[in-house]
């Protein structure tokens, strides 16, 4: 048995109750609207530049909670920063799923996508794997498949760093601390999968401060997601990834 659940045990019987009240007052926000597809087109762009192919998969964040479109969500706007900073243009997709845990985005979200290749994979889990409580084994037996599945179709492969609920201000004490130390251990188990499985572990900061964060105190707003997308393409630029004779589309013919 976990040590978590060592540490956890004592404080169970006001752990339970908060949980409840949570799940039960929680403002739940729609996820984006529809397209959660498309192409973004840099400022200053030579039309001949071939396309990058971006995917982004996982959980309430990849589905865009907490703004109205994907163009404004974590997708969009890496999407658009990436088509910038690189002066190619990138087509881009959003596949999520609210409540989604890193089986689930296995076993349902993997075969809704078309089977082709991509420059750079994003995946975003973790939130629902801490909350749901899924045992660490499993959390790292999945993703280790994830990444398995995607370093066989992608030039690149990305896992951001699971969320840091110990900062979720909509979470009451002291379950709010239980869930970050939760995601810290998760965390660890995530960048030890990426330094395994060739994949790119990004750490996440400033985020989740309030005035970066939805309604719900929960999610990113607009602006959230932007500096998170910066994040993630400065993480990208720093470890040399995406050069053009590394990517999807400049090794593919035709």
């Amino acid at each position: 048995m976990s040590h978590w659940w060592y540490l956890a045990a004592p404080a169970l019987p006001l752990l339970l109750p908060q949980a409840l009240w949570v799940k039960k007052t929680a403002l739940r926000l729609p996820d984006a609207a529809l397209p959660w597809q498309g192409v973004c087109i840099p400022a200053s762009s030579d039309l001949t530049s071939s396309s990058l192919r971006l995917l982004v998969i996982g959980e309430s964040t990849v589905a865009g909670v907490g703004v109205d479109t994907q163009q404004q969500a974590l997708c969009g706007q890496l999407a658009q920063q990436l088509a910038d900073a690189r002066s190619r243009p990138v087509i881009w997709q959003a596949c999520g799923r609210n409540g989604a845990t890193a089986a689930i985005c296995r076993q349902e979200l993997l075969p809704t996508l078309e089977p082709e290749r991509w420059d750079l994979v994003v995946i975003v889990l973790g939130v629902n794997d801490t909350t749901h409580l899924t045992p660490r084994w499993r959390w790292r037996s999945e993703l280790r498949r994830l990444l398995a599945h995607f370093n066989a179709r992608a030039a690149q492969v990305l896992v951001t760093a699971v969320p840091p609920l110990g900062r979720f201000h909509a979470l009451p004490q002291p379950l709010r601390g239980w869930f970050g130390l939760r995601a810290g251990l998760l965390d660890l188990d995530a960048q030890r999968c990426c330094a395994m499985g060739r994949a790119l572990h990004v750490p996440m900061a400033g985020i989740f401060e309030r005035h970066y964060l939805a309604r719900d105190g929960y999610h990113p707003s607009q602006a959230g997601y932007a500096l998170w997308a910066a994040g993630i393409l400065r993480c990208l630029t720093q470890s040399s990834c995406l050069s053009p004779s590394a990517t999807a589309s400049g090794s593919s013919s035709g």
